[in-house]
């Protein structure tokens, strides 16, 4: 009875062994003219929210980004967008990135310096001789990434950022009557900006109300602010700038340089494969660009519908306010820099930086300003 038992059970897990085996080759190996079935892996998805309106041109370059996202990572990962105050306000978007009610935000440094300062200088901060990209390759190149990733670690802030777009030197802004050509003349404006642009302002006489920028027309409108400046020609016309003033100065020091940011949850960044982690990243690099190409196009085309189809008086600002504002970012970046000595860290490593490679951008440049009025017969009146 023993020996019977014995028997069959063998036989039994012999049976078994050829059905397991004779399964695994069927899997790896599919009869002739029966195709492999394989099943579509669904993708990982991340809910982004940028900071812009509907029918702001930042959020079509916001949409840049993710477009490239979304078809270099073949169908593994989809970042879906949602437009400004889908989920959270612009200026609450830092918190709920960090907190994971949003895995990704699209927006700028400004937005959230009321964490800290030192925010600003990844953004909005002070003049330093060099330009935004090259302040963009210091955040790159030249430990920018790392003294952000530090603050970020201060706060306890868990995010990872890229940085994308150095924009151009944003204007001096919108004013209904004759723009200020001094710095006495600025005294006295209710004006919108944001970030260490807005203690700038302050600091030079001008009463500063800081909003985003679906806000700042019906603030317009209710004479809450009657000055202000966003950021650029395609995005003021689009929120109707040129329905409620018609001078326009073009240039200025308060914020010559800024970047957008593109954040994600830390966690669930850290949780993605190394390669979508990579698109993740480079992505961000590829969109800059075309950030940049967008903005040749877009802003120069709607500057010159300002000034003819909307009779825009645009003008350069006078350098009387430049030289004011850069004698009043001396006063305010020193006083900060006194203030926190991680501040000061930061500026430091900008100038350090600022300082040798702006020297060889002014050195290697050529005079364009020279070449156009050259090729096109115009004498420019700035």
């Amino acid at each position: 009875m023993s020996q019977t038992k014995t028997i069959d059970e063998s036989k039994v897990k012999s049976r078994r062994k050829f059905f397991s085996t004779a399964g695994a080759a069927a899997v790896a190996v599919p009869l002739a003219g029966f195709p492999m079935i394989s099943v579509a892996q669904s993708p990982i998805v991340l809910k982004m929210q940028g900071g812009w309106g509907a029918t702001d041109i930042f959020n079509d370059m916001a949409k840049e980004y993710v477009a490239r996202v979304n078809e270099m990572s073949g169908g593994r990962l989809r970042i879906d967008y949602l437009n400004s105050g889908s989920v959270v306000k612009p200026f609450e978007m830092m918190d709920a990135v960090s907190n994971g009610v949003l895995d990704a935000g699209h927006q700028v440094s400004a937005y959230w310096y009321g964490k800290s300062k030192v925010a600003s200088l990844f953004g909005s901060g002070p003049v330093t001789g060099a330009n935004s990209s090259q302040l963009l390759g210091w955040i790159h190149r030249g430990g920018g990434l790392a003294l952000y990733d530090e603050l970020l670690k201060n706060l306890k802030l868990n995010v990872t950022t890229f940085f994308a777009f150095p924009m151009p030197p944003q204007p001096l802004g919108w004013f209904k009557g004759t723009p200020p050509k001094t710095a006495a003349e600025l005294k006295g404006y209710k004006y919108r900006t944001v970030g260490l642009a807005a203690d700038l302002m302050q600091s030079m006489g001008m009463s500063v109300t800081q909003l985003p920028g679906g806000e700042i027309m019906p603030a317009m409108e209710r004479g809450v602010i009657d000055a202000f400046e966003f950021n650029n020609p395609t995005s003021d016309r689009a929120f109707g700038a040129q329905d409620v003033a018609k001078n326009y100065s073009m240039g200025s020091f308060h914020q010559a340089q800024e970047f957008f940011e593109i954040t994600f949850n830390k966690t669930k960044y850290d949780s993605l494969p190394k390669d979508l982690q990579a698109i993740l990243k480079y992505a961000a690099e590829a969109a800059s660009s075309s950030n940049e190409w967008t903005a040749q196009d877009s802003y120069s085309r709607d500057l010159q519908k300002l000034i003819v189809d909307d009779k825009v008086r645009v003008t350069k600002t006078p350098q009387a306010v430049f030289d004011a504002q850069m004698n009043a970012w001396d006063t305010l970046t020193a006083a900060l820099a006194a203030e926190d000595p991680f501040f000061k860290k930061v500026v430091d490593s900008q100038m350090a930086w600022s300082k040798r490679v702006a020297y060889y951008g002014f050195l290697a440049d050529a005079n364009y300003k020279s070449a156009y009025e050259h090729v096109f017969k115009t004498k420019l009146p700035f």
